[in-house]
């Protein structure tokens, strides 16, 4: 996104379905729901962390699952950069926070950066592809 292009662009209501699904997202993993969780993605998606490629709705759960296994409190806070929109697809950068308790002790602090592609398909805003970047990460 150039200087020139605005953060959010596109009609309203498709930006706060937007918005609605990231803190949908973010409330799935504070409360270890990985059933609300993977509803927010769509069936084909592609989920890239650092290191790690997993696509498929499937593979994508399976991932996360394992990955909550290792905190006893994950408590995820995300904030939108942008969001634009385009028919029925759109762009966004989320910016987020995490505190995680660690299962075998100890915490985490992380701030990290999602780019996200997401589509519209039976008028439900869904993410395509959410691509984790790490800016942050301490040991608490």
């Amino acid at each position: 996104m150039s200087a020139a292009e605005p953060a959010f662009a596109g009609p309203a209501e498709d930006r706060l379905a937007i918005r609605e699904r990231i803190e949908a997202y973010s409330d799935a993993v504070f409360r270890h729901d990985a059933e609300d969780w993977i509803a927010c993605w769509a069936e084909d998606a592609v989920w890239r962390l650092p290191g790690i490629d997993v696509a498929g709705r499937p593979q994508i759960k399976a991932a996360w699952q394992g990955a909550m296994a290792g905190f006893t409190l994950a408590a995820f806070f995300a904030t939108p950069g942008s969001i634009r929109v385009s028919g029925d697809e759109a762009i966004a950068r989320v910016y987020t926070q995490e505190f995680l308790v660690l299962a075998a002790g100890g915490a985490r602090r992380i701030v990290g950066a999602y780019d996200d592609a997401l589509i519209k398909r039976d008028g439900v805003w869904l993410f395509a592809r959410r691509t984790y970047s790490i800016l942050h990460d301490e040991k608490a």
